[in-house]
Formats: structure tokens, C-alpha cells, sequence
């Protein structure tokens, strides 16, 4: 079993950093499909604050949730990245895993969560994961 495929098949809870409110772009329709295999999602994205995405209120930073994460799931370009490590490293507790969507390489904010104890997943999409180990949906 892959890495990846053993975080999918071993995880529960999804923040969705840079989660979308527009069900035709993948920021939306990736976690919506991880919803429906069982995922508990929680987005996350600055500039939505308060909107609903997939049944839940929008969050403007990690670290304002109270529940412990499994996977933090990114949709932000690679350059946006650094900026974002200060909110995951303030996640209490930390994520076991951050996940880097499709396209998204950033080794140095790898290396740095790496150092932190957090697993990084770099230029994966866990819908197409999720869809190629053929995971069991989890409801």
C-alpha cells in the first residue's frame, strides 16, 4: 500500500484550505466528492468567511478549528503556500497530514512541516486517489 493510499483509507477528518464556493472548480467539487465517501469536511478560505460550502460555515484560518484534523487539503497556488505555514503550525493538535492538490510543489514549506512532524503529500489529487485505490466509502 502507497502512502497516500494509507492516509486516505486511515483518515476521517478534511480541512480544505482554499475551499470554493463554485461547484465547477476542483476547490469545490473535490471535497464534495470526499464528502460523500464519508469525509468530514471543514473549508477553509479567507476571502469566503461566513459563506457556506458543502453545509459548513467557512473558516478564515486553521487554526480556528476545534477539531482535530487528519488531512489539511490545499488549493492554493505553490508561491501562496509560505504563507500559510505560521496558520497550520498554529493548529492544536497539528494536522497528521498536508496534502498538496494536483500541481502543487512547494518543497521548502514541505520541508519545514516535515520538520514539525507533519506528513506532506506533494502534487497528488485525493479525489483521483481516492477513486484509483478504490477506497470504500466510509458511511
Amino acid at each position: 500500500m502507497t502512502e497516500a493510499e494509507t492516509i486516505l483509507r486511515n483518515s476521517q477528518t478534511i480541512a480544505v484550505l482554499g475551499a470554493h464556493t463554485d461547484p465547477t472548480k476542483p476547490a469545490y467539487y473535490v471535497p464534495e466528492y470526499l464528502q460523500s465517501q464519508g469525509y468530514t469536511i471543514f473549508p477553509v478560505n479567507n476571502s469566503k468567511i461566513g459563506e457556506e460550502v458543502l453545509g459548513s460555515q467557512v473558516l478564515g484560518t486553521l487554526a480556528e478549528l476545534d477539531t482535530p484534523i487528519d488531512i489539511v487539503d490545499v488549493f492554493r497556488r505553490s508561491e501562496a503556500l509560505p504563507s500559510h505555514i505560521d496558520d497550520i503550525l498554529a493548529m492544536n493538535p497539528l494536522p497528521k497530514v498536508v496534502w498538496f492538490q494536483l500541481g502543487i510543489i512547494n518543497d521548502e514549506v514541505a520541508k519545514t512541516l516535515s520538520e514539525a512532524g507533519i506528513t506532506v503529500v506533494q502534487n497528488r489529487c485525493t479525489l483521483a486517489d481516492h477513486k484509483r485505490f478504490n477506497i470504500e466509502a466510509k458511511v
